[in-house]
């Protein structure tokens, strides 16, 4: 899988929070199912930031906009492997 090669080790595991919490989502019929995508995206991007702060030394204006980069492109390919790892879920229970 190619998105393995850009999403770091350490924040796979966010992808598979963002999986169950999307199905919560659903099932409780929170909101529609179309925003449901933009919230699991937004959550990547918080839970990114806060990995990315909690593992960097931000001292300077460039490193806090590196921050600020890694967390955004993060939070956005985690939030596609999670999208990602849905679809191969339906597709394996979908009926040929």
């Amino acid at each position: 899988m190619e998105a393995m090669n850009y999403v770091k080790p350490e924040l796979i595991v966010v992808a598979f929070v963002l999986y169950f919490f999307g199905v919560a989502l659903r099932q409780a019929q929170a909101v529609k199912n179309k925003y449901i995508p933009l919230i699991l995206g937004g959550i990547s991007m918080v839970l990114c930031a806060v990995w990315v702060m909690a593992t960097s030394e931000i001292e300077t204006a460039k490193e806090g906009a590196m921050a600020v980069f890694t967390a955004v492109t993060q939070g956005i390919l985690v939030a596609g492997l999670s999208n990602y790892v849905n679809q191969i879920i339906k597709q394996i229970h979908k009926p040929e």
